[in-house]
């Protein structure tokens, strides 16, 4: 089935964009509720660019929307497909970095997964870009977020 043959306006469409929208954003929040910079994230050198902790959580919040989006777009489309492996794949990872990070103190392992994130989104994007290439473009804002975001975890791991 390709992403044409999605009736988007049907109530299975909806209930499954709406779930996948639900189940991103408060898998997300609770982590990241549970996970908040601390006194050891405070005291870590960080890079000039690293931008203000109030930034994150509104970012995160717009970029949990688009990943449902995308998910259940490839959930409709494709369920047992290669880009709905990746799919689900980088969401958990995704969900397992900030513990990592913010509960374990790891910058290192975080580095390694957070590369692997972006790999995954990658093959996202890649895996989608024929079939469903709204799926796709909805990951290019992840993809340069979860980037720049290595870019910040690097420099704390170098810096510290």
């Amino acid at each position: 089935m390709t992403a044409s043959a999605i009736d988007l306006r049907s109530p299975r469409a909806w209930g499954a964009t709406i779930a996948f929208i639900v189940v991103v954003c408060v898998v997300g929040g609770v982590i990241g509720v549970n996970t908040l910079p601390d006194a050891w994230y405070e005291a870590l050198h960080k890079a000039p660019w690293n931008p203000p902790n109030w930034v994150f959580g509104p970012v995160w919040f717009t970029l949990y929307v688009l990943i449902g989006i995308a998910g259940a777009r490839t959930f409709l489309r494709a369920p047992g497909s290669g880009a709905m492996v990746l799919w689900v794949l980088q969401m958990v990872l995704n969900w397992a970095w900030s513990p990592i990070w913010f509960r374990l103190h790891q910058p290192w392992p975080a580095f390694a997964i957070i590369a692997v994130i972006l790999l995954l989104i990658l093959g996202f994007i890649a895996a989608s870009w024929r079939e469903d290439r709204t799926a796709a473009w909805l990951f290019v804002p992840y993809a340069l977020w979860v980037a720049f975001a290595s870019s910040l975890n690097l420099a704390i791991a170098v810096l510290n």
